[in-house]
């Protein structure tokens, strides 16, 4: 879909636009069904209903039971709830969690925060297209480990990790499981039987839904504790007014989603990494070549700061971005790119390119022909 006036968007790592049929559901329920879903009275229970249809769609999509399926208000809340409320429910037998240097902050964080009040935290190293050994993990393993949390697929460069195998050494050795899949989800095949995931972080708004719905997936018979205290709402697992418009649309841009969509923007992603290779010189690509996200660029360009061509590429309304939206303030090099061993100059040149089921060729041929232009004029600037 080309956006017109609004210019080409391709920073669909950090959000996407709503699909107009989503939009469709969530103002029929804002019209329709706006009654607290807690109230015992018809509107109440009406808007009960849609909530727990809901929750059906988006456990059916991960291979889940529909009772395992806790509402958020997103990927940060979920992140937060798996492992604060993980760690305080069972500190008293296990007090060690390992991740890798690579996720999102919303994971990183709560684990220094945790960190800081007595518990232990293992931050793996990863490689240089930014994968955890899952032998890393086997020997960070102790008795008293209690949580691993590896990301499904990289924010940043889009990397795939080796989750199957993950999972199987977690439930080898007793460990818990976490994956945040904000990212991979319905980009990738998500069954949490099969991969023996123990919780899984998904929301709304990377998959055309909207903003301010999230998910976290909890297995049958696992102890944790509440993040957010009140009401008794999410079997008293979650309190808080049910947003009943966008959990409804959460499920509704769930069910629309086609396979064919991740097809097409692996074979945009791969047409545009072509044709940059061939029209503009001296390039690297961050990340892996083909464990990784069928919509997901990382990209530096010597001589280039990433900076200065995102914001030329705004000017032509063009939006891509040059990391994580959620550290786009900070002007250091980015965690991920600087964990991988890349050099603070490549890692201040890059920029990440994400793809919708949207995106046309045409639109990839305009950002490619303006880049080149940026990048001849940045760089003759250079002594």
């Amino acid at each position: 879909m080309n956006m017109g006036k609004n210019g080409i968007y391709l920073d669909n790592a950090a959000t996407t636009q709503i699909d107009k049929s989503v939009l469709t559901e969530m103002r029929l329920v804002q019209g329709r069904y706006f009654g607290n879903a807690s109230s015992l009275h018809r509107l109440g229970v009406d808007s009960a209903r849609h909530i727990e249809k809901s929750r059906f769609t988006i456990a059916r999509a991960i291979n889940a039971d529909w009772e395992e399926v806790i509402f958020t208000s997103g990927g940060t809340e979920s992140n937060n709830f798996a492992l604060k409320g993980l760690a305080f429910a069972n500190k008293r037998k296990q007090d060690h969690l390992i991740t890798s240097k690579i996720e999102h902050p919303s994971v990183i964080e709560p684990a220094r925060w945790l960190r800081k009040r007595g518990f232990r935290v293992t931050f793996l190293d990863i490689d240089n297209n930014g994968f955890v050994d899952p032998q890393d993990i086997r020997k960070a393993i102790t008795k008293k480990t209690l949580l691993v949390s590896v990301m499904y697929a990289n924010n940043e460069v889009g990397t795939i990790e080796p989750i199957e195998e993950i999972g199987r050494i977690c439930r080898d050795r007793g460990v818990l499981f976490h994956t945040d899949a904000c990212q991979a989800f319905l980009k990738e095949k998500i069954d949490v039987r099969m991969l023996n995931i123990d919780l899984a972080t998904l929301n709304a708004h990377k998959i055309h839904g909207p903003k301010g719905a999230g998910a976290l997936y909890v297995r049958k018979g696992i102890r944790i504790d509440s993040l957010l205290h009140g009401g008794v709402q999410e079997r008293n697992m979650r309190a808080g007014t049910y947003n009943t418009e966008s959990i409804v649309g959460f499920a509704k841009a769930v069910e629309i989603t086609d396979n064919i969509d991740a097809i097409r923007m692996r074979e945009l992603r791969n047409y545009c990494l072509n044709k940059i290779r061939r029209d503009i010189d001296d390039v690297v690509i961050n990340g892996p070549e083909k464990e990784r996200l069928c919509n997901n660029i990382n990209i530096s360009f010597n001589g280039v700061l990433g900076k200065d061509l995102m914001a030329g590429l705004s000017r032509k309304n063009i939006f891509i971005s040059t990391g994580s939206a959620c550290t786009s303030d900070n002007l250091t090099p980015s965690h991920v790119l600087t964990a991988m061993g890349i050099s603070p100059q490549t890692a201040l040149g890059a920029i990440r390119i994400s793809l919708s089921k949207w995106t046309s060729h045409k639109e990839i041929d305009v950002l490619i022909d303006n880049l080149k232009k940026l990048i001849r004029r940045e760089r003759l600037k250079k002594p």
